[in-house]
């Protein structure tokens, strides 16, 4: 099963529309997910015309209209394996510790917010796994996304790419 993360693609406010490289990766995704911050839903419309499955969170730039689509917290079982995906999760000390105590039902936690690539393990075995932003990188030298498989009840092939 292939997936394709993201979040904070605060459109049109950061960018005109989501880059063609994120888009060309599309079509071999079965499951597309979104962080939050999606800013338009334009772009969760684009999404859900364009993805075999898609699974999004509202974030704190999010208003009532995507609010009103989508939940603050979304559960998947995706290949054996408990995904979990939120927006914020507070601040970066403590963090895997926090999101363990909260989530202990999940294997794999995808979350935004900080537009910064992030990828740990709890010590509960919980993974976390921030894509970044594709349309806005802030501190960061790049702009980003993740792709990844899940094989066999495992997460595997994660890929942070990088946007020009």
């Amino acid at each position: 099963m292939r997936l394709l993360l993201m979040s904070d693609t605060h459109l049109p406010r950061r960018a005109r529309a989501l880059p063609e490289q994120l888009l060309a990766e599309l079509p071999g995704a079965d499951v597309v997910i979104h962080a939050g911050d999606w800013v338009d839903t334009a772009t969760l419309d684009l999404l859900e015309s364009r993805s075999r499955r898609l699974i999004g969170v509202y974030g704190n730039n999010d208003g009532p209209d995507l609010r009103a689509r989508l939940s603050e917290v979304a559960r998947a079982d995706l290949g054996g394996l408990r995904f979990g995906v939120v927006h914020e999760t507070g601040p970066a000390a403590g963090r895997e510790i926090r999101c363990a105590a909260r989530f202990p039902d999940l294997d794999v936690l995808v979350f935004g917010h900080s537009h910064i690539p992030w990828d740990t393990t709890a010590p509960t075995g919980l993974r976390l796994l921030n894509p970044g932003s594709p349309t806005d990188r802030r501190r960061q030298p790049h702009c980003t996304y993740v792709t990844a498989s899940v094989t066999d009840g495992s997460l595997t092939d994660v890929e942070l790419h990088r946007l020009p």
